[in-house]
């Protein structure tokens, strides 16, 4: 083997051939790819909330199990995931220090719009939010970023004087020709 150029050892000097810095963008682009997050900012919050409630859990664990404070602030972090869709049961604390960005991200609207049926892909979804076809509750939601939570999943509607609204309704024979005016 040809010994190296001065060049050629600076450059190896700072790169490690046991850890790749674009490993974790893989993992990263699957799951912007998947979601259709089109703001890296989106994930990149998602996964400093994660960080934060990880921390947070670890902290609590480091408290007395019979202490009044440790129960009653992890019932309320138990309580707030759950609520807003993160964690599927409020059993254990262990549960919160393993959510992930992912997670969140199944609680963006346009996910949500897709398990309910209401768009094929996310990516229609996106587009029917973008052109202010769907509200939540009264509201009319414009930002794909929209995080649902579980009392608001409900409530996920398509606007009074939406087409598709209108085409859903001629199909299923319920259109009511007063509400065309």
């Amino acid at each position: 083997m040809r010994q190296l150029k001065h060049h050629e050892q600076k450059l190896l000097r700072k790169v490690s051939l046991y850890q790749w810095k674009g490993d974790d963008n893989i993992r990263v682009a699957k799951i912007l790819r998947r979601y259709h997050i089109q703001n890296r900012e989106d994930y990149v919050a998602y996964t400093r909330i994660c960080g934060m409630v990880t921390k947070l859990s670890n902290k609590l664990k480091t408290l007395n199990a019979d202490d009044a404070f440790r129960i009653a602030m992890t019932d309320q972090l138990l309580d707030k995931l759950y609520n807003s869709g993160i964690l599927s049961s409020t059993k254990s604390l262990k549960k919160a220090e393993e959510i992930t960005a992912s997670a969140m991200c199944r609680r963006r609207l346009p996910i949500v719009m897709v398990r309910m049926k209401m768009a094929q892909t996310p990516k229609m979804a996106i587009t029917f939010i973008e052109q202010g076809q769907v509200r939540v509750g009264p509201n009319v939601v414009t930002d794909p970023a929209f995080l649902v939570t579980r009392g608001m999943e409900d409530f996920v509607t398509w606007v009074d004087s939406s087409k598709v609204k209108r085409t859903v309704q001629k199909y299923n024979d319920k259109l009511d020709d007063f509400d065309m005016m």
